[in-house]
């Protein structure tokens, strides 16, 4: 199982949302490079970041984008990226930037025809975003909802091309009350071919536990979790977790 330690940006800092509220915001440092670098020394293999800005406006935000720039080049490890990646350029942007793999979240659930043609030419190199409220897929930053249950959703764009979804659980996002792995056994059972990311809840080692444990014993499409709150609020440390992955038969 991979790790992603996350970095959520908001006007170039590093930022934790609760639940993805912007009245929730906990900044927790003013440079974003040095909290990847620090992830990057503990042993991560990979950095989820996100541009919180972009997500809510539907659009980068240059600030996150410059700082994006900086952890692509000087940390050295592959970026997954989301965050207002709305259009085929955008996606493009981001490729040629040096990020490795790009979420697509709301143009997937509001424009399949768009979202088609991106999977058609990034489909490696692509994400869904699959952020569900009570079930339902929530878009526009999680600010709206687009009426689609999660598991119809991700059966729907296995069809259109998906290679890998990253599920998260907003209820749970932020709020360090554990992952939700009914759901997440749902979304895995519906799509059984296709890579799954765990994201939301994470508190403790015993989720980390939890999920190897469903990797290992039923869903080997969950192969990967992001880790956010946890890891700034000190309740769970990354090279303890990453101990975990290698540690459990």
């Amino acid at each position: 199982m991979i790790l992603y330690p996350a970095i959520d940006l908001k006007d170039g800092r590093c930022v934790r949302l609760n639940q993805g509220r912007f009245d929730a915001v906990t900044t927790y440092s003013e440079d974003p490079l040095l909290i990847a670098q620090q992830w990057r020394d503990a042993g991560a293999e990979w950095l989820h970041i996100v541009d919180l800005d972009g997500a809510k406006e539907g659009r980068p935000n240059p600030l996150n984008r410059a700082v994006l720039a900086r952890i692509v080049t000087e940390v050295g490890l592959p970026v997954q990226f989301g965050g207002g990646v709305r259009t085929l350029e955008s996606v493009r942007e981001l490729v040629e930037l040096g990020v490795a793999r790009a979420v697509v979240g709301t143009t997937a659930a509001l424009n399949a025809e768009l979202c088609e043609n991106i999977l058609a030419k990034y489909g490696n190199s692509v994400a869904i975003g699959v952020d569900a409220r009570n079930g339902i897929v929530a878009v526009q930053g999680w600010q709206e909802e687009s009426g689609e249950k999660a598991t119809d959703f991700v059966v729907r764009m296995g069809l259109l091309g998906a290679k890998r979804f990253i599920f998260t659980d907003i209820a749970r996002d932020g709020m360090l009350q554990g992952v939700n792995l009914t759901a997440l056994r749902e979304i895995a059972a519906c799509v059984p071919r296709l890579a799954v990311t765990a994201s939301g809840g994470v508190t403790n080692r015993k989720d980390i536990e939890d999920l190897v444990k469903l990797e290992r014993g039923g869903a080997s499409n969950v192969d990967a979790v992001i880790i956010g709150k946890a890891l700034y609020a000190g309740s769970l440390d990354l090279k303890d977790a990453l101990a975990i992955t290698r540690s459990i038969s």
